[in-house]
């Protein structure tokens, strides 16, 4: 099977790279009705330490999410649902794991929206194995455990807004702000340069690795977001932006 068809190729080679992430525990969700794409990723996973679970249909995804999954493969082509209305129904249920969308649909517009429903990355059919496992590794490395989420207490603030970077948390007067990986990451570039400007080319280099290739728009579209949540929170800061240059975390409620 080649490495880079419509379905994935488990090779030995991926084992060392993920040596760099401790896999133990680490559960994912594959949401996949085709059994040529599912079965062999399923199997590459559950080799290389993974805990994966498979199902078919969006519906008993969205039943089977809140189970403690750190990362979803989500296929937009699925049987009874398209995968965005998956992927926005996962975010608006308070699903804040990495979400990947793997499909066949790769053009620029298709990415935007998906970002824009939720996704962290997106990965179009065919595709290589070894890109994939990339992908995953790195959003497994910055996606908070959910077991640490249920057991650990919030760390003391005297402001509003506490970002807790290594444990990859973040809280608005002692409650938790659901966040995906995306709206941590950059919450957490901007909340360490409070009152400074984050410009566009550093959190786009900072929060999106090298390899990303797709349109900035991602950024305005996760700015949002996270703006909204913020609010919602009563986080009691605000993201300013600068046009043209960047943004800036300032105390104060309300968008600018």
């Amino acid at each position: 099977m080649d490495d880079a068809a419509g379905a994935p190729h488990g090779g030995r080679g991926t084992r060392d790279d993920l040596a760099s992430i401790d896999v133990v525990g680490r559960r994912i969700l594959i949401v996949e009705d085709d059994d040529g794409i599912a079965v062999p990723l399923e199997r590459t996973l559950a080799r290389e330490g993974y805990e994966v679970e498979r199902v078919a249909e969006g519906a008993r995804a969205l039943e089977r999410s809140g189970d403690g999954f750190d990362l979803v493969v989500l296929d937009l082509g699925l049987p009874d649902m398209d995968g965005l209305d998956v992927c926005r129904r996962l975010r608006e249920d308070g699903f804040v794991g990495g979400i990947i969308i793997l499909t066949a649909r790769d053009g620029e517009l298709d990415r935007v929206v998906g970002l824009d429903v939720g996704a962290d990355d997106y990965i179009a059919k065919p595709f290589a194995l070894a890109e994939l496992l990339a992908r995953l590794r790195a959003l497994l490395r910055r996606s908070p455990a959910v077991s640490a989420a249920a057991s650990s207490e919030p760390s003391s603030a005297d402001r509003s807004l506490s970002v807790d970077i290594d444990a990859r948390r973040a809280f608005a007067s002692g409650r938790e702000i659901a966040l995906s990986t995306k709206e941590f990451d950059l919450l957490a570039q901007l909340d360490k340069r409070r009152g400074t400007v984050v410009t566009r080319e550093q959190l786009m280099d900072e929060v999106w690795d090298e390899n990303w290739f797709g349109s900035t728009k991602t950024l305005d579209v996760t700015v949002a977001r996270l703006r909204q949540k913020l609010d919602d929170a009563g986080a009691g800061v605000r993201i300013t932006t600068l046009r043209g240059v960047g943004f800036r975390l300032d105390e104060g409620n309300g968008d600018a």
